[in-house]
Parts: C-alpha cells; sequence; structure tokens
C-alpha cells in the first residue's frame, strides 16, 4: 500500500499552541509527536488544493487502512500503530480525526453553534482524550479537557476565518450568525466591521464560556508535567481570544505572541511546583471584576464565605443576561439559555460549570430558592426575543419580578436578611424601573420597548418601530409616570429599613442610593432630549465608596 501524499503546510512550531511542549517527558513527547505527524498527513490531504473531493476521500481512506494494519509504506501511520501498541492510545483517537477530515472535504458551511460543536468533537477533542489515556488520567478530565479543545478549535477557526474562505471555502462561523449582517457576502465585507464584531464577540463569549470549564482541568491531572502543559494552553487560548476581540480577524492576522507564549510557559511550570487549588472561585470573581458594577462595593463590605456567594450569584446573573444581549440568534440563544435550565437542574448532583459549582456551594450554605434562578431565566426569555414589547402594567410587573426580584430573593438570604424577601421584591422592581429609564435609547437600538404599550396607547401611541416610539415627545411623558413610581419605591424601601437589619443589608442599601442617584440625575436632565446613557460622575462615585466605608 502506498499514498502520494502533498507537500506539508504546516509543522508543530507553526501551531498556536503547543503540540509536545518540552514540560512533557520524552516519552510521551515522542507519542505526541506522532500523533501530530499522523493528524497532520490527514489534514494536508483534506486540505489539498489540487485533489478533487473524491480523490481525497480515498486517500484517507488509504491512510486509516495503513493504520489499523500499520502498514510500514506510510510512516505516520505505521509509526501512531505502534504507539498504540505501547500505550493503549492513539488508533481510536485518530479514526475519530479522519472522521472530521472526511467531513471538512464534503461540508463547508454549519447552520448552528450545535453543529460546529458537535465537529470540534471529532476533530479537537480526541486530540485533549488522547493525551489523557497516553498519561493513564481519570475519566474525570474528560469533560474539561474536552471544553479546552473545543474552544482552541474555534478559536483558530475564527482566527483563520478570512483565510478558510478565501483558499478552501469553508466557513466556521455559523450561517445563522452571519445572516446578522444580511448575509455571507455581507458580513465579509471589508467595511461591516461593526456587524462583524457583534458576531465575533458573541462566538467569543461562548468560547470563553468553555475555557471557563476547562479551568479545572489542571486540578484534575494527576501527570505534572501535563498538568504545566494544559495551565499553559489554557493561558494561551485565554489570551488568543482577547486578541480576537480587540482585532478583526477578516482583515488582519490575529495570533499570540512570543511574549504570551512566554508568559504561558511559566505558568506551566509553576504548576509543576504545586498543585492548583479549586479554580471555579476565581471564575466567579473575575466575571465581577470584568463589569464594572458598582455593587462590587456592597460585595466587598461581606465576609469571605458570603462574598464567595454573591460572586456565584452575580456571575451567574451576567453570563444569562449577557446571553439575552448577545449578537447570537434568538433561536441560539434559547438553546443557550436551555442549557443553563439544566446545569440549575443538576446543581445537587454534578454541576458541569464552574459558576453552577459555585452556585452549588452557595446554595447548600445558604438555603438559596433556585426557583428564582429558573425566574430569571424566564426574564431572559423575555430579553431574547429579536423584538420585545409588555402589553400592560402586569406584563411589566412580571418582567420586573423575573430580571430583578429573583435577584434579590437570592441576594438577602446570603446577605443573612430572608426576612426582608418582601423589601427585596419591591426593591428589585424599582431598580429595575431606573434601568428602563436609564437604556431607553440602548434599548431601543435593540428594537426592545419594556414602556408598557397600554400606557403608551392612552396618549394616542400605537406600536411602532422602537426608534420612533421613543423618539416621540409623548414617550417622555411616559417615563415621568414611571420615574415617579421608582421614586415611591425608594420611599417605600426607606420606610421598610426602619424595621430591617441594616448592618446586614447594607450590600442593598449601596445597591439602592446608586440607583437612587442614577434617577436624580435623570429627572434633573429630563426625558425629551436625551444624549446617550447617563452615568454618574466621579464625585457620586466617590460619594458611594465612602458609605461602603462607613457602617451601615
Amino acid at each position: 500500500m502506498s499514498l502520494d501524499l502533498p507537500r506539508a503546510t504546516k509543522r508543530s512550531h507553526d501551531e498556536n499552541f503547543p503540540v509536545a511542549s518540552l514540560v512533557l517527558s520524552r516519552e510521551h513527547r515522542d507519542a505526541v509527536l506522532a500523533f501530530y505527524a499522523f493528524a497532520r498527513t490527514a489534514d494536508d490531504i483534506a486540505d489539498a488544493p489540487d485533489l478533487e473531493a473524491a480523490e481525497k476521500l480515498a486517500r484517507l481512506d488509504v491512510l486509516e487502512q495503513a493504520l489499523v494494519s500499520g502498514d510500514p509504506a506510510i510512516p505516520q501511520a505505521a509509526r501512531l500503530h505502534a504507539i498504540d501498541r505501547q500505550h493503549k492510545a492513539g488508533l481510536v483517537q485518530a479514526r475519530e480525526l479522519l472522521r472530521a477530515f472526511r467531513q471538512d472535504v464534503v461540508k463547508a458551511r454549519y447552520n448552528d453553534w450545535a453543529e460546529l460543536v458537535d465537529y470540534c468533537r471529532f476533530s479537537a477533542n480526541p486530540v485533549g482524550r488522547f493525551l489523557l489515556i497516553l498519561h493513564g488520567e481519570r475519566s474525570s478530565a474528560h469533560g474539561p479537557a474536552d471544553a479546552l479543545c473545543t474552544a482552541l478549535q474555534i478559536l483558530n477557526h475564527l482566527q483563520d476565518c478570512g483565510k478558510d474562505r478565501e483558499r478552501m471555502g469553508r466557513i466556521y462561523i455559523p450561517i445563522r450568525w452571519m445572516l446578522a449582517a444580511g448575509s455571507e457576502t455581507a458580513f465579509f465585507d471589508p467595511s461591516r466591521t461593526t456587524l462583524r464584531r457583534d458576531v465575533f464577540d458573541a462566538m467569543l463569549d461562548r468560547v470563553d464560556t468553555l475555557i471557563d470549564q476547562a479551568q479545572c482541568l489542571p486540578e484534575r491531572l494527576r501527570n505534572p508535567r501535563l498538568r504545566a502543559q494544559s495551565i499553559a494552553t489554557i493561558a494561551l487560548a485565554r489570551r488568543l481570544s482577547q486578541r480576537l476581540r480587540q482585532a478583526d480577524p477578516v482583515l488582519e492576522r490575529v495570533q499570540v505572541t512570543k511574549a504570551d507564549a512566554c508568559i504561558a510557559f511559566l505558568r506551566g511550570l509553576r504548576g509543576t511546583i504545586q498543585r492548583p487549588s479549586s479554580r471555579d472561585r476565581r471564575v466567579t470573581a473575575a466575571a465581577v471584576r470584568r463589569s464594572g458594577s458598582s455593587f462590587r462595593l456592597g460585595m466587598q463590605s461581606l465576609s469571605a464565605e458570603r462574598r464567595r456567594a454573591i460572586h456565584a450569584v452575580y456571575a451567574f446573573c451576567r453570563t444569562v443576561d449577557d446571553i439575552a444581549d448577545s449578537a447570537a440568534p434568538a433561536s441560539e440563544k434559547r438553546v443557550f439559555l436551555r442549557e443553563w435550565r439544566r446545569e440549575i437542574d443538576r446543581l445537587h448532583r454534578a454541576p458541569e460549570t464552574p459558576i453552577g459549582r459555585e452556585l452549588a456551594r452557595a446554595s447548600t450554605l445558604f438555603k438559596l430558592p433556585l426557583e428564582e434562578c429558573h425566574a430569571l431565566l424566564d426574564g431572559m426569555e423575555t430579553d431574547s426575543a429579536d423584538r420585545v414589547r409588555l402589553a400592560n402594567d402586569y406584563e411589566l410587573g412580571l418582567y420586573g419580578r423575573r430580571v430583578a426580584g429573583s435577584v434579590g430573593a437570592l441576594s438577602i438570604r446570603i446577605f443573612g436578611a430572608p426576612s426582608a424577601h418582601d423589601f427585596a421584591l419591591n426593591l428589585g422592581r424599582t431598580l429595575q424601573l431606573v434601568n428602563i429609564l436609564r437604556d431607553v435609547d440602548e434599548d431601543a437600538a435593540r428594537e426592545r420597548v419594556y414602556v408598557p404599550l397600554s400606557r403608551l396607547a392612552r396618549l394616542g401611541l400605537s406600536d411602532a418601530p422602537a426608534a420612533m416610539l421613543v423618539a416621540d415627545p409623548r414617550f417622555a411623558r411616559v417615563c415621568e409616570n414611571l420615574a415617579e413610581e421608582a421614586s415611591t419605591g425608594f420611599a417605600t424601601a426607606d420606610a421598610a429599613l426602619m424595621r430591617l437589619d441594616r448592618r446586614a443589608l447594607k450590600p442593598a442599601i449601596l445597591m439602592m442610593e446608586n440607583y437612587r442617584r442614577v434617577l436624580d440625575r435623570l429627572q434633573a436632565r429630563g426625558w425629551g432630549l436625551r444624549q446617550g446613557r447617563l452615568r454618574l460622575s466621579t464625585a457620586d462615585r466617590l460619594h458611594l465608596i465612602t458609605r461602603a466605608m462607613r457602617p451601615a
């Protein structure tokens, strides 16, 4: 058996991520290089520009037969065959890769995120499984390794999206996502940077979620060298994701630098010296830091254990809110929110995400009512629609209860004030009214109008495109009425606090004062001539910091 191989297009040192790092033992490194050489050969066949599809498939069949038989006529196959006999790893995983390479020959587009992830199940995940089996690792590492491999594959697809389309006619950005720009052609139009940016960021949100799921991989690995490799690879994946957020891969080549690689390598070496502690807590804390939320001031006033729990709740809220606000198609958003429903349902059995595991811990310690997580998800379902309108006051109340009341109901239990349930629901509704008033124009740009249509109808306004509704002078009158209701809500909260534990509720009070100031600024500015989203001044923030430092 013989095989006329196309010229190699890439070598191991050309890859973004370490193929066989020097931190691996010599024995394992040789095995990894053998696996890489086989995969590279198959990839070169699938990507060969001068071969017809039928010829590519035939050559991949020959390569697989040589792998199974160990045919010395094809050294790459014979070498991996020998590795498999020695380590009981390689053959099964390589055949799964061949399935993906065959798919590359015949399939050039992916309809949605699920299709793309399913492709990665064969094109990327077998690499991680091979490394785990080669090092004798436990099955508990399979899930986070799969998440990391899928993230790496999608990062590479984003990085090479222009080149893949131009040279091979392949696009790994889901069709439904590209339609946000109007069409595939429009998506790749160099001038459509903003629309393309929104889609890239939405995809990178999903990738970052996968990287978060992979964060627990090092602590599940027993081999210190493989642990070091995983730490370095996770660091590089995170860095490439950041770089892809800062540049447009359609217009320029985006890649990690030598400095990025050196930093990742040093982090990996540190991992050979000390076994990493749980990373879940770091994931939720990082979500809070990235948000820049004023609620952080209130969180800092909590004890360490309560702060860890509120970080978990906030990270969950932030994550599902980002899904609802992303540029992903509405159908995809609903899928992602359903995934979170399943995660909430398995919190006390086997959560699969860092946020899920931290939520489970918080739920156990503070007896959190998890039905409130589902209520929040109900609210995010509303926000995920392509067009949002609320028919009447009942729907406004229900929406506020779901997206804000649920957060309050969870938070007061962590604060140690479960008797403040009614206070939390009222305050949540009030804060949501302020959100609606503050974000009128931002929401309108997303075709969202949260002011009930029934209120607009009383002034002769009927449903219309959001930009037209919020620009109508009559819309300002409805905003004035909602602002008065928010002021009444703050007064009700003040009265309730007279009977409650103000010290325990200090984080909620700080949040309330922050939003009260926002409402004051909105009312002072007026509702007719809005000039973008209102932000608090430095003096306002200093005042809140001073309040945060004082006892309640």
